[in-house]
């Protein structure tokens, strides 16, 4: 079922097309959330906001629109509200990374796998330190895989905006992680 369709049988009442959206995006948004807060309950609450807020204004949603910016933005959006609201973003749980635990099983020496563990640790570390708003873009950029064009629908910013934020958050990173490994 197309989100279009979904989004018709929640306008008539229809229950099961919050479902299929359910299906289809529930997912994405936990990932997304929780990379944005850092924090599992947190990220759980905020999806299932979010799509509570959908069924109850689902009548109020332009068919004329494309459903997944908008459901996402709004994802976004509440995870910043949430942090913002709570001020929880000084602990950073373990996160995993598929890629980076696929380069680990694939490293040659115990040498290798320290150093991998290391950045690993370090980008951590360094995430805990960009804003919200930083660490939101960089999650879409690199995690989502989102174009330019695609944040800056989510966002509701201009693609000028979306540019300057990834280049901030980047160069923050860069300097973050600079720092770390002079340090050691």
């Amino acid at each position: 079922m197309e989100d279009l369709q979904a989004i018709r049988r929640l306008k008539r009442g229809d229950i099961g097309g919050l479902e299929c959206l359910i299906a289809r995006y529930q997912g994405k948004a936990l990932r997304t959330a929780f990379l944005i807060t850092h924090d599992e309950p947190m990220a759980e609450d905020i999806v299932q906001d979010v799509f509570v807020h959908i069924y109850e204004r689902a009548k109020f949603f332009d068919d004329a629109r494309p459903f997944k910016p908008y459901f996402m933005r709004s994802v976004v959006n509440a995870a910043l509200n949430c942090i913002e609201r709570d001020k929880r973003n000084s602990y950073l749980p373990e996160v995993e990374t598929c890629e980076l635990e696929i380069l680990l099983e694939q490293a040659a020496s115990v040498e290798e796998q320290v150093e991998l563990n290391t950045l690993k640790w370090q980008i951590k570390e360094v995430l805990a330190e960009l804003s919200p708003r930083q660490r939101a873009v960089i999650v879409q950029r690199y995690y989502l895989e989102m174009s330019e064009q695609e944040m800056s629908a989510v966002l509701d910013a201009p693609p000028g905006t979306v540019k300057w934020l990834l280049s901030t958050a980047r160069d923050r990173l860069r300097s973050l992680l600079g720092s770390e490994r002079t340090t050691e």
